[in-house]
């Protein structure tokens, strides 16, 4: 992880307070980057330069961020008389939860001094985040108009990004008490019976103890269970699984709210998704990699490639999405 001319404070929490871990800096020299904290040297890799270490650091502040989140849009959402309702310049609606979420991870990620790219933050020009080496790209609240319904799918999802690849991601769906977790080549998980909480501070080494690797099942479902978005169906949504069904005639349909089709995906609940809405990128960045972690991918329409990240146009092509054992 190179940051020009910066230093990047990781952070773990004690007490009440964050604290501080001794401070890495890291220097752009060509093709290498030194980790002074250790005096260690690491050869660059293309895509990612987090060693172990910093991930271990970082790891914490982004599931905590998500369970405090979580516990912001619960408080709102056990009463419907709070939730303050209007309509962004999108025409898509936000609530006090969106902002009181978007506030936590902003307040709570902070000290780590990364950049934040969020849905509900101000709008960021390209120019002046196009040369990000790291970033966290956060939908405080996916899932709007299912929080908005009471059907209880909504996510917290957050994407810690280096060179504009996601190499560290949380969904957490505080309703359910599930937090889905994925580090890039370290495997994706579920973690349990973690309940919304607004002062959540979970050591490393209570997240990583009893969780479950993903997918939780193997192959050997005969009839293919295909996820599309119960509010944002479209035409192409349904001429898409028509073509399906022409091949699969007995596969299922399953309407899901939110990035709970990705943490479906990653379980093996379901083997397939597509997608011919409009999404954006923090819709997308922490599920493909928890996706892509448990054996899935992610792949655009018609052409096949994969989605990109911080592009001047922040909006997604259509995809469609694999789970490991997908047979469609």
């Amino acid at each position: 992880m190179m940051m020009k001319e910066s230093t990047c404070a990781v952070m773990r929490r004690a007490g009440d307070g964050p604290r501080r871990i001794d401070c890495e800096k890291f220097h752009n020299v060509a093709n290498c980057c030194y980790l002074y904290a250790n005096n260690e040297y690491r050869p660059k890799n293309e895509e990612t330069m987090i060693n172990d270490k910093v991930r271990m650091y970082l790891l914490p502040p982004l599931f905590n961020a998500a369970v405090r989140a979580g516990a912001a849009i619960m408080e709102v959402y056990k009463d419907r008389s709070s939730y303050e309702v209007s309509l962004k310049s999108d025409r898509t609606p936000i609530t006090l939860a969106d902002r009181l979420a978007h506030k936590t991870i902003r307040e709570y990620l902070g000290p780590t001094r990364i950049p934040i790219l969020s849905e509900e933050g101000r709008e960021l020009r390209y120019e002046e985040r196009r040369n990000w080496e790291l970033f966290w790209l956060v939908d405080p609240l996916d899932g709007t108009v299912e929080f908005l319904k009471g059907n209880n799918e909504f996510t917290v999802n957050i994407a810690l990004m280096e060179n504009n690849v996601c190499v560290g991601a949380v969904i957490y769906v505080p309703y359910f008490a599930k937090m889905y977790v994925a580090g890039r080549g370290a495997g994706s998980f579920l973690k349990e019976g973690i309940v919304p909480d607004a002062a959540a501070d979970y050591s490393y080494e209570q997240i990583v103890s009893d969780w479950q690797r993903l997918p939780l099942v193997g192959e050997g479902r005969e009839r293919q269970r295909v996820a599309v978005s119960r509010s944002h169906q479209t035409p192409e949504t349904h001429e898409h699984i028509a073509e399906l069904r022409r091949r699969y005639p007995d596969l299922e349909v399953v309407e899901q709210g939110s990035s709970c089709k990705f943490c479906l995906l990653a379980e093996g609940a379901v083997d397939y998704y597509v997608r011919t809405s409009s999404t954006y990128e923090w819709d997308t960045a922490a599920g493909e990699l928890i996706l892509a972690e448990a054996g899935g991918e992610t792949r655009s329409l018609p052409d096949g490639r994969g989605l990109r990240y911080n592009e001047e146009d922040l909006r997604n092509p259509w995809f469609v999405c694999r789970s490991k054992y997908c047979r469609l």
